[in-house]
């Protein structure tokens, strides 16, 4: 029966009653997205999985606080990216790194792996002033590989408001990287 009923409807129906009944039905439907989605953005199987484990803890203590102002998969992404982004973020400031005496770190970077590097900096600044639903779009699309139909009807939307959304977001990312890169 659980099958039948949306995300939406079963956390209306189970989450008072049987929230563990609620919330395992959701992770069984949800737990290798998330994970792909750790794993896209982290490259880390270990880290993946550290973090999917963390956003379910996450999503179960703020499934109450669920409104339904978006389908709950597009909440739970968000959830999702966000938390990967900010540990990533986390990871970089305080990550240190014990070099051997006897080895040679003092690699010249060429002006091509240099620019590269600024390339993707800006384009991910850009990314990052998205609104949450043009991120959880594009990531959904470009990353989990889904398409234009699966997003029209997870969203349900037409086909054609899919692209036009898509078209958007890419060409805000273009005049944010565009405008980063000229300052």
């Amino acid at each position: 029966m659980t099958k039948l009923l949306s995300d939406e409807e079963m956390i209306r129906v189970y989450l008072p009653s049987q929230p563990t009944h609620c919330f395992e039905t959701l992770y069984n439907r949800y737990v290798n997205k998330v994970y792909r989605r750790c794993l896209s953005l982290t490259q880390d199987s270990v880290k993946a999985e550290d973090f999917t484990h963390d956003i379910f803890l996450k999503v179960f203590d703020k499934l109450s606080a669920f409104q339904e102002r978006a389908r709950f998969s597009t909440w739970l992404y968000s959830i999702a990216y966000n938390y990967c982004l900010d540990q990533l973020r986390l990871a970089k400031r305080i990550n240190t790194i014990t070099l051997g005496e006897s080895s040679e770190y003092d690699l010249p970077e060429t002006d091509e792996t240099s620019l590269r590097d600024e390339a993707i900096q800006l384009v991910q600044q850009a990314v990052e002033r998205l609104s949450p639903e043009e991120t959880t779009l594009l990531r959904l699309k470009y990353e989990d590989g889904m398409s234009i139909d699966e997003l029209a009807t997870l969203y349900n939307i037409k086909a054609s408001t899919v692209k036009m959304r898509l078209k958007r977001s890419r060409d805000r990312i273009y005049r944010l990287y565009e405008k980063q890169h000229s300052s």
